[in-house]
């Protein structure tokens, strides 16, 4: 039901400003009732005692002006007649309400001031706060969506340098492989390429072979000689290990190389001595080698060693010692004539003729020259 309730006052005063205006007759004021809030203004209705039939409304603002209002109408529970108009802010704060009695020839008014305070009141910072109140919305909005992006896109980038660390870590293991397996491989063909060169360093002297027969009148008397190529101790006395034999020939100059079965004695010693020791060893045959006027390969007790006592580490122990006399480099090189393996290689320091030596040891078993085989460059 209206305003009654919440605008006494406003009633107050519009009773208090309702003036009748009789034309003939009787007096029928209207009736001004706020009907409440509407679209932002306040609805006024006008009531009339008399039928629809009898009367006729007319609404003016304070100006005088007509304001446009709703039909006529009747009541449903009286037979009275009602109009009504909506008033808003600035369009003027009173309006009147005149009703013609048609029959009478009369008319009755009734007028209303309402203050602005009673009106419903938008904030001009309204639009502002609502336009600002969205624009934030979208600002968080926005910024929660770009938060989410930037943390999915940096979820991927932190799986993809995962992904890539990983394959750094695969890639470096596979090169690490590679470079062993390099190495590796790197390592084999040195190993081969060195066996290669001393083969063919090896063929090379053994080209240069020659015949070696021993000479009986120069050796040790406790030495054995047989066929001119092989010589053992005599099993019926102790010899020293240095006791020796010579080569029937010597050499002065170019390149020679012979080889000697040495099996598996456990001690021997093979080389080169000058003709001034030569011809001490033919006048006194008793006394022992001495090394330190020679230049020669020793093995005993499992170990090899040259002139100077230099030894050397060898893997395994020889059976054919191949000896590599080179007068024009003046070196005297000494082989492992079964793996074609260098041992040792000594620089002469001293000129003239050249003898081989051979001692056998004390062990009581054969050393011998063999014979090269004709064919210069075995297969490698």
């Amino acid at each position: 039901m209206g305003l009654w309730v919440q605008l006494p006052a406003v009633t107050f005063v519009s009773a208090l400003v309702s003036t009748p205006h009789p034309t003939a007759g009787g007096r029928h004021d209207p009736l001004l009732v706020l009907d409440g809030y509407e679209n932002d203004g306040i609805r006024l209705k006008c009531f009339s005692e008399r039928l629809l039939s009898e009367v006729q409304v007319l609404w003016t603002d304070g100006r005088g002006d007509n304001i446009t209002a709703t039909p006529l109408t009747t009541g449903t529970t009286t037979a009275t007649a009602s109009s009504s108009v909506l008033l808003k802010p600035g369009a003027g704060n009173s309006a009147s309400c005149k009703i013609i009695d048609k029959l009478l020839r009369t008319s009755t008014e009734s007028s209303v001031v309402i203050a602005d305070a009673f009106f419903p009141v938008t904030s001009p910072w309204l639009p502002a706060f609502v336009v600002l109140l969205f624009l934030s919305i979208f600002l968080v909005i926005t910024a929660i969506y770009q938060l989410r992006k930037n943390q999915k896109t940096m979820i991927r980038e932190t799986n993809a340098q995962g992904c890539i660390q990983n394959d750094i870590d695969r890639l470096k293991k596979e090169l690490t492989e590679e470079q062993k397996t390099f190495e590796n491989a790197n390592q084999k063909m040195l190993a081969e390429i060195e066996r290669i060169r001393q083969q063919l360093e090896f063929c090379r002297a053994r080209s240069n072979a020659v015949n070696i027969t021993l000479d009986e009148n120069c050796k040790h008397p406790s030495l054995m000689v047989k066929e001119k190529n092989r010589v053992r101790s005599s099993s019926q006395a102790e010899i020293p290990p240095e006791a020796v034999v010579l080569a029937t020939e010597g050499f002065s100059g170019k390149k020679h190389y012979w080889e000697v079965e040495v099996g598996n004695k456990s001690e021997w010693g093979l080389g080169v001595l000058g003709e001034e020791m030569r011809n001490t060893l033919r006048t006194v045959t008793v006394d022992p080698l001495s090394k330190e006027n020679t230049f020669s390969l020793w093995f005993s007790k499992g170990e090899y060693s040259f002139t100077g006592g230099t030894d050397i580490k060898y893997h395994k122990v020889c059976s054919v010692v191949g000896v590599f006399l080179d007068l024009e480099l003046n070196q005297l090189s000494f082989f492992d004539a079964e793996e074609k393996y260098l041992l040792k290689r000594l620089s002469l320091e001293r000129s003239g003729t050249l003898y081989p030596f051979f001692s056998p040891g004390a062990d009581g078993k054969w050393l011998g020259v063999r014979p090269v085989m004709e064919k210069a460059f075995p297969s490698l």
